[in-house]
């Protein structure tokens, strides 16, 4: 007779059950990947809309806890057509922050201006849903060396947000300080000795335990290091490593969420830009659930994966909007995660989604995690996102570099990464070309990856 200890399976497969302990270390790791991001697009669309005067930046950004763990299980599990049944962590897309920065401006700002982009949001995502459905003729058009393009512009692109937040955000006063450089590498330092020298969980859960060694060096560090500095204009400011326990004691225990906090308003100045934004976004999505085919179990997206999870991430953006959330997409920190510990059980990953769920109803929860120093958050994020360049190369290189897999990733990343890096280029131009070819570089990347791919063939430049 097999021992109980027989019927789990392990955290490198993609179902079954792990010991629930070992469960919830592997899935807080994804919330601690995602939660800060989860929450920059409400706050920085939400301030321009003046929410908070409103009373309404706080149940949005509750809703957008549990919009974010409700939307991630059912990528996680699917219902029916819906969802990609891979490791797959949802949450608010930062991809939209340009767009909607602009057309918040120009409609004055506001809560109307806010409903107008959730009333763009809610037709956005339906659009969305439409191609994923249509999406099995279209995959012809996204072989192995476009998607890892993709996956490798977007592994390059957030680079720069994991150095910016090893130095403590450029947004803040002490940005590249010592003690924020200290903290950030010495969390890489942790994470690398117990991924390679350690074994069992301490190993699989690195990520999680490296930030748990953050939070502690950043509370023992201000016992012994002055905790203020003085700004250029001589104002006296609390270090960005500084962790606000107080915010976690104001912070209400329960809170039911609200539905529709803010009101739908349809404008075309607002649908018709971030209609295009949802056409890059399907791209973007594309690229994650193949780096996460690739970095987690070896092998390409299937149509149905892909299929399952552009349609997700439609109907998740049209049922955030009706909790005056921002549009839900994959986020690409988590790819990266997979991407580096190989973990894809899917179990592990559901508690992480109800942990975020549960953040949407306890508010102290969801406050423990949005306090944690950027500087912590950044010693892990290095190595995720490089983890997704690796998983873009690996799905590049299975058939082989010839001269025209050569040309099309050399043109699409030189294009793409040095767009992304030198957005100012554009700036001579529309604002909106602006808005969907700069910031990051992955629409240009993948956008020159598909025609290069339909217009070099093989035997064109055999001769190279």
């Amino acid at each position: 007779m097999k021992g109980k200890h027989n019927t789990y399976s392990t955290p490198y497969d993609l179902e079954g059950r792990i010991p629930l302990g070992q469960a919830i270390l592997l899935g807080m790791q994804h919330v601690l990947a995602m939660f800060v991001g989860n929450l920059t697009p409400i706050l920085v669309i939400g301030g321009a809309c003046s929410l908070a005067d409103a009373g309404l930046m706080v149940p949005v950004i509750q809703n957008a806890m549990l919009v974010a763990g409700l939307v991630t299980l059912v990528q996680l599990w699917t219902i029916g057509p819906v969802g990609a049944h891979l490791p797959c962590v949802m949450g608010t897309s930062s991809g939209f922050i340009g767009v909607m920065s602009s057309i918040a401006n120009s409609m004055g700002g506001g809560v109307v201006a806010y409903g107008a982009l959730l009333g763009a949001s809610l037709i956005g995502g339906i659009f969305e849903t439409v191609l994923g459905v249509i999406f099995k003729p279209l995959r012809k058009f996204f072989p192995a060396v476009v998607t890892g393009t993709v996956v490798m512009a977007i592994g390059l692109s957030l680079i720069s947000v994991g150095i910016n937040s090893i130095g403590g955000g450029n947004n803040n006063g002490d940005f590249g300080s010592p003690v924020n450089l200290c903290i950030g590498l010495s969390v890489l330092l942790v994470i690398i000795v117990l991924k390679h020298f350690t074994k069992g969980i301490t190993s699989a859960a690195s990520i999680l335990f490296g930030i748990i060694f953050g939070y502690i060096l950043c509370s023992v560090l201000a016992l012994i290091l002055p905790t203020t500095y003085t700004n250029a204009e001589g104002a006296s400011m609390t270090c960005s490593w500084v962790i606000q326990w107080s915010k976690v004691g104001e912070a209400a225990w329960f809170s039911i969420p609200k539905i529709m906090p803010v009101k739908y308003v349809f404008d075309m100045r607002a649908i018709l830009p971030v209609l295009i934004m949802f056409v890059v976004t399907t791209v973007e999505t594309v690229g994650d659930i193949s780096g996460i085919a690739e970095g987690g179990m070896k092998r390409e997206a299937t149509d149905r994966e892909l299929s399952g999870g552009v349609i997700c991430d439609g109907l998740g953006s049209s049922l955030a909007s009706v909790f005056g959330v921002l549009p839900n997409t994959t986020f690409s920190q988590n790819v990266g995660l997979v991407g580096m510990t190989k973990i894809v059980n899917l179990f592990a990953i559901s508690t992480g989604a109800i942990f975020l769920v549960l953040c949407g109803f306890f508010p102290k929860l969801a406050t423990i995690i949005q306090i944690m120093p950027q500087s912590v958050l950044g010693g892990a994020a290095v190595m995720m996102f490089a983890s997704i360049i690796v998983s873009g190369i690996q799905l590049i290189v299975k058939e082989g570099i010839t001269p025209r897999i050569a040309t099309i990733v050399a043109v699409s990343l030189g294009l793409g990464y040095g767009l992304g890096s030198t957005a100012n280029v554009l700036s001579k131009l529309p604002p909106f070309v602006g808005y969907i070819f700069g910031g990051s570089g992955i629409v240009p990347a993948g956008l020159c990856a598909l025609i290069l791919n339909i217009v070099i063939r093989d035997d064109e430049i055999s001769g190279i």
